[in-house]
């Protein structure tokens, strides 16, 4: 029996390690797309049958690129997770040009770009998966998140208008809301006086995606939150 194939994109130390040994564990062969190799090479060698690709999801050739080896290396990808996304802090007097595109370009262009790669084979089969991790961010600007409100709302609205699209060929489009500090060591440096259940932990959120994944037809969720019990929202 074939292995179903699993893309991660936008693959660090935390949601997107955490996704890619989630669906590892679950039988997926799996792609790790990241910005360079550093940390994804030495992960797609701790995994079976997973092979790492340095993109520039913003690039169309570039990410017409890694499909290409991802279907020629893996095969046709049944489930694509798309965890890549840029921020910029700053008020609109602060925020310059150049960051507002690449916000843009990173959230909303780059989901687009990646899933326009794996539509065609997805419909042909009846069947894919295709998880977007957003942000509370897309439903509201705070002052200082002019560039990365804006591209995150540019994200959640390609992503209901692909359901729309998409869900009556079978192909489940969804959005993960991710409300809080992910737990890694960075953001543990940055507060160390902070308890564990302060922070999301990567593996809870790689298994919400997971369910989002495995969901029965007759009940599939578009929009997903997920935040620690304690954060106030």
């Amino acid at each position: 029996m074939n292995k179903p194939v699993c893309v991660v994109i936008g693959v660090g130390v935390g949601n997107g390690a955490a996704i890619a040994r989630k669906f590892s564990e679950a039988g997926y062969k799996v792609a790790l797309l990241a910005r360079t190799l550093e940390f994804t090479s030495k992960l797609a060698s701790e995994l079976d049958d997973a092979i790492a690709i340095a993109c520039d999801v913003t690039n169309e050739q570039a990410v017409l690129s890694a499909f290409t080896q991802i279907r020629t290396q893996l095969g046709e990808v049944s489930s694509l997770i798309y965890n890549a996304g840029a921020g910029s802090w700053g008020t609109v007097e602060d925020i310059s040009a150049a960051a507002f595109e690449s916000n843009w370009k990173v959230n909303a262009l780059g989901a687009l770009l990646a899933a326009q790669q794996v539509i065609p084979a997805m419909k042909a089969s009846g069947s894919g998966n295709i998880v977007f991790v957003g942000a509370t961010a897309s439903r509201r600007g705070s002052a200082k998140t002019a560039a990365f409100s804006p591209a995150k709302a540019a994200q959640r609205a390609l992503a209901e208008s692909m359901a729309r699209h998409l869900w009556p060929f079978g192909i489940h489009v969804s959005l993960l809301i991710v409300d809080g500090i992910v737990n890694i060591p960075a953001t543990r440096n940055k507060m160390p006086d902070k308890a564990d259940d302060f922070f999301v932990n990567p593996a809870d959120i790689a298994a919400t995606i997971y369910h989002l994944c495995t969901q029965p037809r007759s009940a599939w969720s578009f929009e997903v939150e997920a935040r620690p019990f304690g954060e106030t929202w």
